[in-house]
């Protein structure tokens, strides 16, 4: 049986601008993104009757959460049937898949779903304050990370690489080839944030920020806002886009919610999800034409190629050494636009978007060069992860 018995499917698709420090709301980019998304869907805001958004009203600095699913609907005066918002669970792909199983039993027939950042101005203008801040005692899991000086996922995804490399001798110069790769698709963005090529020379060069991780391995903080259509596919006809449907859909966390407590430390929540994906599908790893894999860090994404079954569990060194696998006119495009560490940390949704913008041919210039139908997103790192298969309709 496929994702919600294939009632649930993406009717449209919208992105706000996009930039380094643009000086703009929250609020102000959800908005944009909301309305390119309800135009783009052939749809009005009438027809909206559900809103979902991630990560909902958290306590939360530095223009992490741009806005919530109220403010969006208070916005747009919209009467809705249902509406959520959640914390980070399923790698960010929660509320689409709550979304979609509003859709298929009846609670709505449209659902507006949306992600807003404005991090990088936030953080701008924040930036005098932070340094003044007083001192805090750690609490939590951070009892147990900060007096080592493990302060930031950096560290913690630093060293579940180091563990990978140990175990199958996976070098910084196959990661290398992975983050190279992602700038040279951004090169055909035009509103991705880093566009120039980069060479392994500059990539080895770049200061580390957590050992094997450095600078490029990082994702880019930005303001953008993302905004997508979950509609009822029998409430789809006659809009303005082919439907394109969610095949399957993985959220399985089989181990305990933890940085570091997996039996296994050269998996992550990623093989969870996935594995929990391909068991609602007839179709397989061979079937899929490209792939938007979440890359917050450089490792993260390597992790969803091994996950996902695009090659076998040890050897994603050797995949990253045959860029034909993965470049934009290889066997399994990855990350077209450039992902996270080049067109900017836009969270899981910015990925969601270039998938259906392939599967729509609406790409532009990076546009794949071979027909796409069928495309997996993953989303997430460490112990949260979430998948999608999603299949355009003929």
């Amino acid at each position: 049986m496929t994702f919600v018995d294939n009632r649930a499917v993406i009717t449209g698709i919208g992105q706000s601008q996009i930039g380094r420090r643009i000086g703009r709301t929250g609020i102000d980019l959800a908005l944009e993104a909301a309305e390119t998304a309800v135009q783009h869907s052939g749809l009005s805001f009438d027809d909206i009757d559900g809103v979902a958004s991630y990560p909902g009203p958290v306590a939360a600095e530095g223009g992490f959460v741009g806005a919530t699913t109220h403010d969006v609907r208070d916005a747009f005066g919209l009467r809705t049937r249902w509406h959520a918002s959640s914390v980070e669970t399923s790698g960010q792909a929660g509320t689409l898949m709550d979304a979609a199983m509003a859709v298929a039993t009846g609670r709505a027939t449209h659902v507006l779903c949306f992600r807003s950042v404005w991090e990088a101005t936030a953080q701008a203008s924040g930036r005098a304050a932070a340094l003044t801040g007083k001192a805090q005692r750690a609490s939590g899991h951070g009892e147990f990370r900060m007096p080592f000086g493990a302060a930031s996922p950096a560290n913690w995804i630093g060293m579940y690489a180091q563990r990978y490399m140990h175990d199958f001798g996976l070098t910084r110069e196959q990661i290398g080839k992975l983050v190279i790769n992602a700038r040279a698709n951004a090169g055909r963005n035009p509103n991705a944030i880093y566009r120039k090529p980069m060479t392994m020379e500059e990539y080895l060069g770049a200061r580390l920020i957590s050992w094997p991780l450095g600078l490029y391995d990082c994702d880019v903080p930005c303001d953008g806002a993302t905004a997508l259509i979950v509609s009822r596919r029998e409430d789809s006809a006659g809009l303005a886009k082919p439907p394109i449907s969610l095949e399957s859909a993985g959220s399985a966390l089989y181990e305990r919610h933890s940085w570091d407590q997996r039996a296994d430390l050269t998996t992550m929540a990623a093989h969870d999800a996935a594995a929990a994906m391909w068991q609602g599908t007839r179709l397989t790893p061979a079937d899929v034409d490209f792939a938007t894999l979440y890359d917050g860090f450089s490792y993260l994404c390597a992790q969803w190629i091994e996950a996902l079954g695009f090659c076998e569990h040890g050897k994603v060194g050797q995949f990253l050494d045959a860029p034909e696998n993965y470049c934009q006119d290889g066997r399994l495009p990855i990350n077209p636009h450039g992902g996270q560490l080049s067109a900017g940390r836009l969270h899981g949704y910015g990925f969601l978007h270039e998938a259906c913008l392939q599967l729509w041919d609406e790409a532009g210039e990076r546009q794949l060069p071979k027909d796409v139908a069928t495309a997996a997103v993953g989303i997430g790192g460490g112990p949260e992860a979430g998948c999608l298969l999603l299949h355009r309709a003929e």
